[in-house]
């Protein structure tokens, strides 16, 4: 389970207090916050607090505008046109705060987001939960032929019990020997009083990456959206983007015009280099163009035709 009694408890807890204020509060964010949405098969991502929303977004583009100049365009029209032209500061304005729980190896590919801060649990003094990551079979792939950091076709059969089994005596045996070296169970007890633990800094080094850790994640809603555009995308590796496509969701609630224009603009869009967009004019043109004459490489020309549906 990725919550604990306690835990749930806690949140309900949290969920029942209502503070009064006057700044910007969004109903269908409120809705969800501190509740943990289920991620994988121990994770989850919950929201801890929120700054802005749509309106800050246009309010942050208008400054400029000096007073008593009219509106130019409605609010959506201005946010669209914001995305369509990559006026990256107003959407800044926003801020996000974030609790997720995620396998390590997952959480080395997120920290290359690098325009969030970020505040991990430390196994130093903490004692990592018994809980790893092991995939849904269907998620049980070989080495793809075509893609060095792909998947390939499904494992079935033997073949995937091997696996699977692999994954699963390797993780236990691996906290079965971290509790042994700390001489402390989960709670953090001591199991035999006549040995000394060896030091939680290091006993945590033997763990495998698929246990889970947790941190907070805040970031601004420009730099949300680019870890979105890059991890919800179909090529991004599927147990980071169930995140991201959970993450999308929140999106969706929290500034419903910004995601209309993102999912518009970039995740439904597509940037053509110079050349590609010569290629896409002389097309229109009626004329026939090969991969040869348009200057592109194979894997580019590859790709636009692909967007181009051709």
């Amino acid at each position: 389970m990725p919550l604990n009694q306690d835990q749930q408890t806690e949140i309900a807890a949290l969920r029942q207090v209502s503070t009064p204020t006057r700044r910007a509060t969004v109903p269908a964010l409120e809705e969800i916050l501190y509740e943990a949405l289920p991620v994988l098969d121990h994770g989850f991502v919950r929201v801890i607090d929120y700054m802005g929303d749509d309106a800050a977004v246009v309010q942050a583009a208008r400054v400029s505008y000096g007073r008593g100049t009219k509106k130019v365009s409605e609010d959506k029209g201005l946010i669209q046109y914001l995305m369509r032209h990559r006026h990256s500061t107003p959407f800044e304005m926003c801020e996000i705060k974030f609790h997720v729980k995620l396998p390590i190896f997952v959480a080395r590919q997120w920290i290359r987001h690098r325009t969030a801060n970020v505040n991990e649990i430390s196994a130093r003094y903490s004692i990592l939960d018994n809980e790893f990551y092991i995939p849904a079979p269907a998620q049980l792939a070989a080495q793809s032929s075509a893609n060095r950091q792909g998947r390939g076709t499904v494992l079935e059969g033997d073949e995937a019990k091997r696996v699977m089994d692999l994954l699963r005596d390797d993780a236990e045996r691996a906290y079965g020997h971290y509790t042994e070296l700390l001489n402390e169970d989960e709670a953090g007890q001591v199991v035999d009083p006549a040995r000394s633990g060896l030091a939680r800094e290091l006993a945590r080094m033997n763990l495998s990456l698929n246990f889970y850790t947790q941190w907070y994640w805040k970031t601004d809603l420009h730099n949300f959206m680019h870890f979105l555009s890059l991890r919800a995308d179909p090529h991004a590796q599927y147990e980071i983007r169930v995140y991201a496509d959970a993450m999308l969701g929140v999106l969706d609630r929290w500034c419903p015009a910004t995601a209309e224009a993102f999912r518009q603009y970039r995740m439904g869009g597509a940037h053509l280099s110079a050349k590609g967009l010569d290629v896409v004019r002389r097309l229109l043109a009626g004329e026939t163009v090969t991969q040869e004459e348009s200057g592109l490489g194979k894997r580019e020309w590859t790709e636009l035709m692909a967007t181009l549906g051709r």
